[in-house]
């Protein structure tokens, strides 16, 4: 027992003290309880097989969908109408939205569900996002007070009262302690989190945007592509229809660009695959209804559709979606831009001699000298020393270019801006798999456990498209979290097994049970609210309802007002970032510190509940 209680001090100290990264504080204090002999290595490793740690790796892919798909980007702006920009506005939306969610889905699953869409809304309105998340954090808690489903805490504690022969809750019985519940941590958390969580914003990408590069959008204005970009159609009447660009050759006859061809493959990919990017390689044949992506003047590109029979789209026209604008997307073809080194083979050899296209099937759609910028024909001009390329093509070949960097050197990291280009046409694909995995989540009637929604909707993900490769999944997924919360579950175990909790939290009761209901109850709240920081708030409520029960029996007293501080105290913990699942999701995206957890959490945990042990007599009363 004492070897267990120094290791977890021990490590509550390196948490805090934060020189070593929590999860290798978490393994260390794993080893040691192995090496003690307290924990066998099947109990050690149990918290990496517990279907919550499962369930965070699952969550972490879907909440990565939402990102990669843009759809975190339209909710977050829809809600970010609501609030105005204000900042004070945006958080009351974020905490009442994230309760409300949190009243009905487990609270680890409202903050995987609000955390991408709460960090687009901070990065939209300008907000440091560390300001919102711990909010969010504690909100789904706090939420998880409202409903008798809202938490584990509260269906432990309707198990102990039915098992104790007392008359069972009903569904919105906590909704009065709830709501007061939410109040104050609402009010609370606005100062707390202003004073200790409005650090500065990451200027990560300000300081390296001369090594990074120009955004893709910007690429694209600087050398006007945007600005005489139009599409064609081709229809069936097309003379255009089955031939060759090679035989067409717009570049030579018309003087314009064709940067890409999008073509619907309705047949074989209705579902997974709504638009197909397409290289406009000299020997790409055209189909009908595909939709060709020209650069040009707009005189010639009237003339070029005319002779040819294609429809000029309109700009606000829709290929799939009612959402898409008339512009040229990066989904799987890329730009960047390149410096043509002094010492460089291709140094005064033109673009067509040099042989781009045919080495690296890569497209150059421009060439920028100087403050001179060279679009038309660029195909016979000379290449300088110091020229800027604007090359087009699959971010692959993209990346290929890097292998010849003796003759150039390509300008930001194609594959980190390949990984940033959001997949939007897959957004609608994306709602409904986390409408679905909500609505398993939330109605008991459907025989599917959360973590197995979880994991069908984080493989629906994948297999759907929503990321652009199995790479990018992986990536989404913050390791050292599901390696702090997997490690740091034994915990619990070794306390139970050692007789710790038990001593601790009988020898409180008992002590305080001289003085009165009050002092007993607030001693129960307060001795849950300390074990919840070092062990799992369901464990917690399992090991004191029973002890609440029975002091209130001795008592002679009604047990709800004792079982409700249990189950309060057991979800109300906010000074720990391994107490509660939606702690540690939040603590790698909002950079927090295990001591932004005590300066924010520990006064919120303790007020909440100097207040509840106020408010629960009389809701709840003693006789």
């Amino acid at each position: 027992m004492i070897s267990t209680i120094i290791i977890l001090l021990l490590s509550a100290f390196f948490f805090a003290w934060g020189k070593i990264r929590s999860d290798i504080v978490a393994l260390c204090a794993l080893v040691a309880l192995l090496l003690m002999q307290t924990l066998t290595p099947t109990e050690a490793l149990s918290g990496f097989s517990n279907s919550v740690v499962i369930m965070m790796v699952g969550l972490f892919v879907v909440g990565g969908a939402i990102f990669q798909t843009g759809l975190a980007k339209m909710i977050g702006a829809k809600l970010l109408s609501l609030s105005g920009n204000n900042p004070t506005k945006l958080y009351f939306l974020v905490m009442l939205g994230t309760a409300g969610i949190g009243a009905f889905v487990s609270n680890t699953g409202t903050v995987a569900l609000m955390l991408p869409i709460v960090v687009s809304m901070a990065a939209n309105s300008g907000i440091n996002a560390s300001r919102l998340l711990m909010p969010l954090a504690f909100a789904s808690s706090m939420g998880g007070m409202l409903t008798l489903i809202g938490t584990p805490p509260n269906l432990v504690i309707q198990d102990a009262l039915v098992n104790g022969g007392y008359k069972p809750l009903s569904f919105f019985d906590f909704l009065p302690s709830g709501l007061i519940v939410v109040a104050v941590g609402t009010l609370l958390l606005l100062p707390l989190s202003k004073w200790f969580l409005n650090g500065p914003k990451d200027k990560k990408d300000k300081s390296n945007y001369k090594t990074k590069g120009k955004s893709l959008s910007q690429l694209a204005n600087e050398y006007g592509i945007s600005d005489n970009l139009f599409r064609l159609r081709v229809s069936t009447s097309s003379p255009i229809l089955k031939k060759t660009l090679a035989e067409v050759n717009p570049r030579l006859n018309y003087n314009i660009n064709i940067l890409e061809i999008r073509r619907r493959e309705e047949t074989q990919h209705r579902f997974l695959k709504t638009i197909t990017q397409h290289m406009a390689e000299p020997n790409t044949k055209l189909s009908d209804f595909d939709i060709l992506y020209v650069s040009g003047t707009e005189e010639k590109i009237h003339e070029f559709a005319q002779d040819y029979l294609l429809e000029i789209m309109d700009k606000h026209e829709l290929e799939v979606s009612k959402s898409h604008q008339s512009k040229l997307d990066f989904y799987n073809i890329g730009i960047a831009e390149m410096v043509i080194m002094h010492t460089s083979s291709v140094v005064n050899q033109t673009i067509r001699e040099v042989g781009f296209r045919s080495k690296f099937d890569i497209n150059v759609l421009g060439i920028r000298r100087h403050n001179e910028y060279l679009l038309q024909d660029i195909g016979e001009v000379n290449i300088h020393e110091g020229d800027v390329l604007l090359v087009q093509g699959d971010w692959s070949n993209i990346e290929r270019l890097k292998k010849e960097e003796k003759d150039w050197v390509l300008i930001g990291e194609p594959q980190a801006q390949a990984a940033s280009v959001t997949l939007d046409y897959k957004a609608p694909i994306a709602a409904v798999i986390m409408l679905l995995m909500i609505i398993m989540m939330v109605f008991d009637s459907i025989p599917v456990a959360p973590v197995t929604a979880v994991i069908i909707a984080a493989l629906l993900m994948v297999l759907t498209g929503c990321f652009r490769n199995v790479d990018a999944v992986y990536k989404t997924i913050s390791w050292e979290s599901i390696v702090l919360i997997g490690a740091m579950m034994p915990m619990s175990l070794a306390l139970e097994k050692t007789g710790a909790s038990a001593l601790i939290s009988t020898s409180l009761v008992q002590s305080l049970g001289a003085y009165g209901p009050m002092a007993l109850m607030a001693g129960i709240y307060f001795t849950t609210s300390l074990m919840t920081m070092f062990i799992s708030n369901t464990a917690t409520a399992v090991l004191l309802a029973p002890i609440a029960i029975q002091s209130a029996t001795q008592l002679g007293i009604s047990p709800t007002p004792f079982l409700f501080a249990v189950s309060i105290a057991a979800s109300m913990c906010f000074a720990s970032p391994f107490s509660t699942p939606p702690n540690a999701l939040v603590m790698p995206a909002g950079k927090y510190t295990f001591m932004d957890y005590i300066k924010v959490g520990l006064p919120l945990q303790i007020i909440m509940g100097i207040v509840m042990c106020c408010a629960l007599p009389l809701i709840f009363p003693f006789n």
